[in-house]
C-alpha cells in the first residue's frame, strides 16, 4: 500500500487501483474513472488495494460496491468516512474534511450532495449514475 501511496502523491494522477498484478492508474477528476471500473471491471475493483486523492460520499459508495479490501484517501469527507465505516474495509486518510467542495470552489461536491440522505452505498448508486448520464452523456456505459 504504501509504494501505491507514493505513486498516488508523485505520480500525477487521482487514482490508482491495484490487485494483483492488475494495475489501472486514473487521471480524470472526480468520480467518473471509479465508476467507469466498477460498471467495466468489477472484478478489478473485488478485493483490490485503492490510493484516491479525494474520496467523498459518492467515491466511498463505488469502493464499497466493487468490494474494494483496502484504500488510502488523501482526503475523506466525513460522510464517506462514515459509509466505510460500515464495511470492513481497511481505511487509511490524509485528511478528514466536512465535505467535498466542487471544483470552483463555491460549493459542495455535487456528487456527494447527490449522495445526501442515502444510508447505504447502494442507495447512492442510482444518484451516482444519474449524475454521470446527466453530465456525460457520451460515455456508454
Amino acid at each position: 500500500m504504501e509504494e501505491l501511496i507514493q505513486e498516488l502523491e508523485t505520480g500525477g494522477y487521482s487514482c490508482i487501483v491495484c490487485k494483483g498484478t492488475a494495475v489501472r492508474r486514473c487521471v480524470r477528476r472526480g468520480i467518473i474513472d471509479l465508476y467507469t471500473l466498477q460498471r467495466k471491471e468489477p472484478s478489478l475493483l473485488a478485493g483490490a488495494d485503492v490510493a484516491d486523492k479525494v474520496v467523498g460520499k459518492g467515491a466511498a459508495a463505488l469502493l464499497i460496491v466493487g468490494g474494494v479490501r483496502r484504500l488510502y484517501a488523501g482526503v475523506v469527507s466525513r460522510a464517506a468516512l462514515d459509509l466505510l465505516a460500515q464495511t470492513e474495509m481497511k481505511v487509511r486518510y490524509g485528511h478528514l474534511v466536512e465535505r467535498i467542495i466542487n471544483r470552483t470552489g463555491d460549493g459542495p461536491c455535487p456528487v456527494e450532495e447527490a449522495c445526501q440522505g442515502a444510508v447505504t452505498a447502494e442507495a447512492c448508486l442510482p444518484r451516482i449514475t444519474e449524475f454521470v448520464q446527466s453530465h456525460f452523456p457520451d460515455l456508454n456505459i
